[in-house]
């Protein structure tokens, strides 16, 4: 489900679920494996993640593993999506770069926004749609109103409509949007940049930044964890799952 190759000293790690890279367990616990395999490797230096799809880089959560589950069902999956991902990245010694070929959401926007940096299409979009099916994006809860501010980050996540790639290069979620053919390699001369500084320095450097800016993340998220697994168990959450895969309009 990703697919990993390294050259000059980059890890690029594809996505590469059909058709959208709707990610369920073993998806994430794929590209786990693969961030475990890239910090351990001496010989890397970066890490791309990418989309082998143009269609998306990733559509979000594969719902039908929440859909008439209960709570603590969801809680195992973020456990990998929120916790371990988190702690592979946090903990990686060598910066992320998430290319986006194509649209992110939801959860798809959870694996672009915890790389270091992001490098867009064009064409790509990124959007928190949880709330239009009855759950929320617990994470985003979190990171983007430090990123963006209060208001802004409430309108995004409390409307579920989509920002294009330049509108979140202007708000400082992507850092740079270029036209689709040149995705990888704008984000390749990214990380070979950084694949040319001290490896040691730049491990260093980024422990140090990451706890600089950690903001007791890990309790943070358990709160939200915790409201989005209470939510899960209600009708209203169940009708907003069973509405999306039966596209129809939710009664609420």
């Amino acid at each position: 489900m990703s697919q990993a190759a390294v050259r000059d000293r980059i890890a690029e790690i594809t996505l590469s679920r059909a058709p959208v890279n709707a990610i369920d367990h073993g998806l994430i616990e794929d590209l786990n494996a693969a961030y475990r395999q890239a910090k351990a490797d001496p010989g890397v230096r970066a890490i791309i993640l990418t989309s082998a799809f143009e269609r998306a880089f990733s559509a979000g959560m594969d719902l039908a593993m929440i859909r008439g589950r209960r709570g603590l069902d969801l809680r195992r999956y973020l456990q990998k999506l929120y916790f371990e991902m988190h702690d592979l990245q946090y903990r990686m010694g060598k910066p992320t770069i998430a290319a986006l070929t194509g649209p992110a959401r939801a959860a798809g926007v959870t694996l672009a926004v915890s790389c270091d940096c992001i490098v867009a299409a064009d064409t790509a979009s990124l959007a928190y749609p949880e709330i239009l099916v009855g759950v929320i994006p617990a994470m985003h809860f979190v990171h983007l109103p430090r990123q963006i501010g209060r208001h802004k980050a409430f309108e995004l996540l409390f409307s579920g409509q989509p920002i294009s790639a330049a509108e979140a290069e202007r708000m400082g979620l992507v850092n740079k949007v270029v036209p689709r053919a040149r995705v990888m390699d704008e984000a390749r001369a990214l990380a070979r940049d950084f694949a040319a500084k001290s490896p040691l320095v730049m491990e260093l450097a980024r422990d140090g930044f990451m706890r600089a800016n950690d903001f007791e993340y890990h309790r943070a998220i358990e709160n939200t964890v915790e409201t989005i697994c209470n939510i899960i168990e209600t009708d209203e959450a169940q009708e907003g799952l069973a509405a999306f895969n039966e596209k129809r309009p939710p009664r609420w």
